[in-house]
């Protein structure tokens, strides 16, 4: 049976630990420069709608790794740009790839690739999720806390693809999280009850509250996005007025637990949705953060091939 990664929602809570360990173990194992060839003779496609910095350089950076080869497809190189049907671009990449990372505007777009390719799907970001974002976010966390199970993430920010995803990392390893969002940038109802579904099992608190500064009472975990993601330019006057009260800085830092640790997904907007002082102070660990989305992708090929 061919397993996707469209969502977190496509694995069980011990997958997510399994992964986390994967991710784990190789990390320590590329770092003393051992060869894996976990993946050797595989071709993995990227098919990237969205530009990147860190998404691309990190996949392509995991598939060699792992001995396998990549190959980077931008969608203005492609027929889809002409108006080709996802289905039958799909099925062809089916043909030619082991496995398929797709970064793409719509989550329509992932579905249509995981049901027609009979290849894997990993779904590096779409409109409403980014799970191997989260899956990077708590491998740096386990990093840095030992474990995860009982400790408290606030998220600070708009109600977004990469908020979905942390509330279901988050319910499958057991941690706490509330998310700290402005009136009406809320997250998916969707995503909010599959996760307190899984949280149910897992004994996870997951919480959606406006208040900034209650959300972040007692966190471990300090983290946000940008305010604006690509694509919301022409909401881009109107965001930044609504999320002004919703930074996180030193005066929120001392608000959560005193050895509690700031996080950002990247790319950052110093001055908006977190100040140069925590980005680049003694709590933040998101540098190591940024590297761990290489070690996040060799978690899960090496899980979906493994």
């Amino acid at each position: 049976m061919t397993r996707s990664l469209k969502t977190l929602m496509d694995i069980t809570s011990d997958e997510m630990t399994e992964i986390l360990s994967r991710a784990k173990e190789l990390k320590a194992r590329i770092k003393r420069r051992e060869p894996i060839d976990s993946l050797k003779n595989r071709v993995v496609g990227m098919l990237f709608e969205k530009p990147s910095t860190r998404t691309r350089a990190s996949f392509e950076s995991a598939i060699s790794r792992l001995g396998a080869s990549a190959v980077y497809m931008p969608s203005s190189d492609l027929q889809l740009k002409r108006g080709e049907p996802v289905k039958d671009t799909a099925r062809m990449f089916g043909g030619y790839f082991d496995c398929l990372v797709a970064r793409v505007y719509k989550h329509k777009t992932i579905q249509e690739l995981a049901e027609y390719s009979g290849i894997p799907i990993i779904n590096a970001l779409c409109d409403l999720a980014h799970p191997t974002q989260a899956i990077c976010d708590l491998l740096t966390v386990l990093e840095a806390k030992g474990d995860l199970k009982g400790l408290k993430l606030t998220y600070v920010g708009d109600g977004n693809n990469v908020c979905h995803s942390l509330l279901l990392a988050c319910a499958h390893t057991g941690m706490n999280m509330t998310a700290a969002c402005p009136n009406g940038f809320f997250p998916s109802d969707d995503f909010l009850s599959s996760a307190k579904e899984i949280a149910n099992s897992t004994g996870s608190t997951l919480e959606v509250i406006s208040d900034v500064r209650k959300a972040s009472e007692d966190a471990d975990v300090l983290y946000t996005d940008t305010w604006v993601s690509m694509g919301e330019d022409d909401q881009k006057a109107e965001k930044m007025k609504i999320f002004a009260g919703y930074q996180i800085n030193s005066d929120l830092m001392k608000i959560a637990n005193k050895e509690a640790i700031a996080m950002h997904c990247l790319p950052a907007y110093r001055g908006c949705e977190i100040t140069e002082e925590v980005m680049e102070g003694p709590q933040s660990v998101i540098w190591q953060q940024g590297e761990n989305k290489m070690y996040a992708a060799i978690g899960v090929l090496d899980f979906l091939f493994g």
